[in-house]
């Protein structure tokens, strides 16, 4: 988040951006707008918050209107990972309406659903925030927005997961089954990578815990679908030796207490494949 309209790759927002307008173009352009604002007018117009939330996406949303007419100008208000209250203004958009018009379901969408994504994860993130557990995404995420959404997860006070499956080793449980234990699964991980890369585990008993812990190739150990007081013990278990992680049907009603266990890690998928979009607006700037 380097300025006011945040730090994604701009190969990136401007590739994402472009499909995007093609899809809502489509073969012909934006035939209302065409057939009703006179191709000399201009526009004066605003973004502003519908409801409370923390916002993310400004970099997309100020792409899509470049993207149609780069002498539009787009003044943010705001930065990324502001907290939005009703009514407060997050950008002025001045300059030719055609394009302006155009463009203004593109940017809504892109930041709308960005930031969902960073409300949500600030709703999880305040929760935990009397501890040291971190809230993490996963890679339940919306294909072809995953750099997105992870950046507007840490708009919203979290952490990132891995990327992709080529930046960590995520063992889990499949992979046990198919490689035929814990231990082989760890061996062959260890042959596998360098030096700099993480290796992190899955275990859903006390038993394969003391396995991976016994083993010693581990960085982080996934503590999938246990209760606090499962938790609890296994972070007493491990004792600093390895990063924890919770996962598994964390709501906003459980998260405090799974932290309070004193895991290292929570990641929730939901904060990004269940995140509402939040209800933004624009509108014709008031005199």
């Amino acid at each position: 988040m380097s300025g006011p309209l945040g730090g994604l790759d701009p190969i990136a927002v401007r590739r994402a951006v472009e499909a995007t307008l093609t899809e809502d173009l489509g073969r012909a352009g934006d035939i209302t707008t065409a057939a009703t604002i006179p191709a000399s007018a201009t526009a004066r117009l605003v973004i502003a918050a519908r409801q409370p939330g923390r916002l993310a996406g400004l970099q997309l949303a100020q792409a899509a209107f470049a993207a149609l007419d780069p002498s539009i100008v787009f003044a943010a208000e705001l930065v990324d990972g502001a907290k939005l209250a009703p009514g407060a203004v997050i950008a002025r958009i001045e300059g030719p309406a055609r394009p302006a018009l155009s463009a203004e379901r593109t940017a809504l969408n892109f930041l709308g659903r960005l930031s969902g994504v960073a409300t949500a994860t600030a709703a999880y993130a305040d929760r935990v925030s009397h501890t040291k557990a971190k809230i993490c995404c996963t890679r339940k995420t919306t294909p072809g927005l995953r750099v997105f959404e992870k950046y507007a997860v840490r708009c919203g006070g979290g952490a990132n997961h891995r990327f992709g499956l080529d930046d960590a080793i995520l063992i889990k449980d499949n992979h046990i089954a198919v490689a035929g234990s814990i231990e082989a699964a760890l061996d062959g991980a260890k042959a596998y990578i360098g030096h700099l890369v993480k290796i992190e585990i899955e275990v859903d008993t006390l038993d394969q815990l003391d396995r991976v812990i016994a083993h010693g190739g581990a960085d982080v150990v996934l503590l999938d679908n246990m209760g606090p007081d499962l938790l609890r013990e296994a972070v007493a278990r491990v004792g600093g030796r390895m990063a924890t992680e919770a996962s598994g049907n964390v709501s906003l009603e459980t998260v405090a207490a799974v932290a309070e266990t004193g895991v290292d890690l929570i990641s929730i998928g939901r904060i990004t494949h269940s995140a509402p979009t939040l209800d933004l607006g624009l509108d014709v700037a008031v005199a």
